[in-house]
């Protein structure tokens, strides 16, 4: 079985390519084939190890530090990738790396971490925060963002095979695409983190700074919960407006090194979490800590967190729904059982992902095996 992997871009080490590095895990022999690629981000990942190729578009001017400014041109980049040799193609996406084109005879299985969502469900939101809601450049970006989803909704008839990254995104492709997608959780490196019974007094949100993460919110509810200590790690675009409302019962500590990270995770008395995630990876890393987790009840969340046994759900991002979640955890946080949030935690693990997923391939390539031959 001659397997190809094709992701969008490479330029940083985030949940996607978590979820690559475990598929080349599975498929060391897989050259991978994605827009722009730059190598330093990975450095003792299998992904800097791997045979990359990659499109014209990594070699425009500074495609690796802007290389969303280059969106229009992806779609074309992934069509030009010849994938021709292989059996089987895996993509890796949550932008253009299912458009890959490939062949009657060979499998196609997409692995979608969230159709794209600034084209979709998303595109107001994204459009408000960019400034982009009115004037001439409001009309290009509205213009280019219906041309990607005419774009999407075709290349999707490409794919043999949906792989959805939650119930949640499932629906999503089912709404989008009008297909069926296997839901297998992605892989979390549950044994990085160590089980702590042992908490402090502090609240902690790890995470990007970045609107939807909805952080300026957390800060803002803690300005409201005297008493209540609240630990921002996380550094981007919105650093300067989660400093502004930022009270003395809040410290920012900005981007921290991994050991940092774990540290304070597993020494908190919650993870606060306000975020609407495709499945978000932090929430689960927490509860391998067995630390308990405060979230938004939408999402991946609601298929990670188990509601009064390993965290509790608000159901508003509003600075109140906060609030009162934070109040009513306190009543009851002696309840949870950091063993027992950590074997939820477990359910998420690396070696399931691996297992699950390559399974998937091997079964859905014997199918089309078959189809091939005319047994079916």
């Amino acid at each position: 079985m001659r397997v190809a992997v094709a992701h969008d871009w490479l330029v940083s080490y985030r949940g996607g390519e978590r979820v690559l590095a475990s598929i080349l895990c599975e498929f060391p022999h897989a050259p991978v084939f994605t827009t722009v690629f730059d190598r330093k981000a990975f450095a003792g990942s299998p992904i800097a190890d791997a045979d990359i190729h990659t499109s014209f578009v990594d070699r425009l001017p500074f495609a690796r530090k802007r290389h969303r400014g280059y969106l229009p041109l992806m779609p074309i980049a992934v069509e030009q990738f010849d994938l021709s040799d292989y059996d089987v193609v895996v993509s890796s996406s949550h932008a253009v790396a299912k458009g890959v084109i490939t062949g009657p005879d060979q499998l196609h299985v997409s692995y979608v971490h969230s159709p794209m969502r600034y084209a979709w469900d998303l595109q107001h939101q994204y459009l408000r925060h960019a400034g982009l809601e009115r004037g001439l450049r409001s009309v290009l970006a509205r213009w280019m963002l219906h041309k990607l989803r005419i774009w999407d909704v075709r290349t999707a008839h490409g794919v043999d095979e949906f792989v959805a990254n939650s119930r949640f995104i499932a629906r999503r492709i089912k709404k989008v695409y009008g297909r069926d997608a296997r839901v297998i959780y992605p892989p979390v490196d549950v044994d990085r983190f160590a089980l702590r019974s042992d908490k402090s007094d502090y609240y902690v949100i790890v995470g990007s700074l970045v609107p939807y993460k909805k952080v300026d919110l957390l800060v803002r509810a803690f300005g409201e919960l005297k008493g209540h200590r609240l630990v921002v790690i996380g550094d981007g675009p919105e650093r300067r407006t989660v400093e502004a409302c930022a009270g003395k019962n809040v410290e920012i500590l900005g981007f921290q090194p991994d050991e940092v990270v774990r540290e304070y995770v597993g020494n908190a008395r919650a993870f606060v979490f306000a975020a609407e995630e495709d499945f978000g990876i932090a929430p689960v890393e927490a509860q391998a800590c067995g630390t308990p987790v405060i979230a938004f009840g939408k999402g991946g969340a609601l298929e990670t967190v188990v509601d009064g046994e390993t965290g509790l759900f608000f159901g508003e991002q509003t600075v109140e729904s906060i609030v009162n979640a934070v109040r009513r955890f306190d009543d009851v946080r002696d309840q949870f059982d950091p063993e027992t949030i950590r074997r939820n935690a477990e359910r998420f693990s690396e070696e399931r992902f691996r297992r699950e997923f390559a399974a998937f391939v091997c079964d859905a390539w014997e199918q089309k095996k078959r189809e091939i031959r005319g047994d079916m």
